[in-house]
């Protein structure tokens, strides 16, 4: 992904930073995606050692 940011200074020092909405919200796509992997990989391996249930005994438990 190419960025574009315009920086806005004060006081001559950068103080934020502009960015087209089509690149902001791409890497708030990007950020969020991240972060669900990070939780992913944390409850994986939180669970590693339990015992898997077969989906076939999850669906007739649950009446469907």
């Amino acid at each position: 992904m190419e960025l574009h940011p315009q920086l806005i200074q004060k006081a001559g020092r950068n103080e934020f930073v502009v960015l087209p909405i089509e690149e902001f919200e791409a890497m708030t796509e990007l950020i969020e995606t991240y972060e669900e992997l990070r939780e992913l990989r944390a409850a994986k391996e939180k669970s590693a050692g339990d015992k898997s249930i077969p989906l076939s005994q999850v669906i007739s438990d649950l009446g469907l």
